[in-house]
């Protein structure tokens, strides 16, 4: 059996309170929720959220390929014009 090691975070009473009963409503504990938090850490390497805001030049790009990813071709024809298209932009 693995052994396991004890994490302590600072919070206020209110933000632990609030998260613990929304987690609750989820059938988690905030244990679980660490745990869960910190898998998606290793497996992906990185943060589970993006920490950053978009500035104001690149919401336009963002949203353009945020619709170039979302699109539905029905051909490849199709697909190369709207690259084309998408690069005169």
């Amino acid at each position: 059996m693995p052994t396991t090691t004890m994490i302590h975070v600072r919070v206020d009473d209110q933000l632990k309170a609030q998260a613990t009963e929304a987690l609750a409503a989820m059938g988690l504990t905030v244990s679980d929720a660490v745990r869960v938090f910190l898998t998606r850490i290793v497996a992906d390497k990185r943060l589970p959220f993006d920490l950053r805001l978009p500035n104001a030049a690149r919401l336009p790009a963002i949203e353009q390929a945020r619709a170039l990813a979302n699109a539905r071709l029905a051909a490849a024809e199709a697909l190369i014009e709207d690259l084309r298209k998408a690069r005169r932009a």
